[in-house]
């Protein structure tokens, strides 16, 4: 039977030194080649502006940014702290001109109507306080045609999958928080209800060994 969810923290992650080990983490998935680029690519999100929600310190969407021409990114973070981290690895990157942090609340987007050609989002639904609403303001910033793919961890994974992704994620010190997302994290039931009730009803959802998929595009 799986465990009710233990909600986590909707503010992001805060501080210097939470912010840097977090980056450390993000930075060896991205040198193993274990970001959700390709997922997005194949979900049809190949040009013209998009919007990543909760980009942490921003390698998915500059991985994503590398891998297409032309395109341009705007990133939803609630945490200042995070934005300054992923500022400083969008100038390594070169790809500053290219893409625009934002502070602000995936609940109340800062953006006009229609004005994405994509967006997506990866490991930040399960801190979503009230994830109806971040989903309908997708739809809304979403152009018609427009595609869109968040992913996150489930919480029952198979317990020996939580091990081994526990075991094989570093530095250590990072290791308790992603229990607590594992913990907060959504099962596919759970989020096919949630959606049932939002404008993105009609979409796709998957699930893998150890998260879920949700992907489809806006009706025209």
């Amino acid at each position: 039977m799986t465990k009710p969810r233990i909600i986590e923290t909707d503010q992001g992650i805060q501080g210097e030194f939470n912010v840097e080990v977090y980056d450390s983490m993000m930075r060896n998935l991205r040198d193993r080649g274990w970001m959700e680029t390709d997922l997005i690519l194949k979900a049809g999100m190949r040009q013209g502006l998009a919007l990543e929600v909760g980009p942490g310190p921003g390698y998915l969407g500059l991985e994503w940014l590398k891998k297409t021409e032309g395109t341009h990114l705007r990133a939803l973070e609630i945490s200042p702290d995070m934005i300054k981290v992923a500022e400083r690895n969008a100038e390594a990157y070169g790809l500053s001109d290219r893409v625009r942090y934002v502070k602000g609340n995936g609940q109340d987007m800062p953006f006009d109507d229609s004005m994405f050609d994509g967006v997506f989002s990866n490991g930040s639904l399960h801190e979503w306080s009230q994830p109806r609403l971040v989903f309908d303001e997708v739809y809304r910033v979403l152009k018609p045609g427009g595609r869109y793919c968040i992913s996150d961890l489930r919480r029952d994974m198979n317990p020996l999958m939580r091990w081994i992704l526990t075991l094989m994620t570093k530095p250590k010190e990072i290791r308790p928080g992603l229990i607590s997302s594992i913990n907060a994290a959504y099962t596919l039931e759970e989020i096919q209800s949630i959606l049932g009730e939002s404008n993105l009803r009609r979409c796709r959802v998957s699930q893998n060994l150890i998260g879920l998929v949700i992907t489809g595009e806006k009706a025209d």
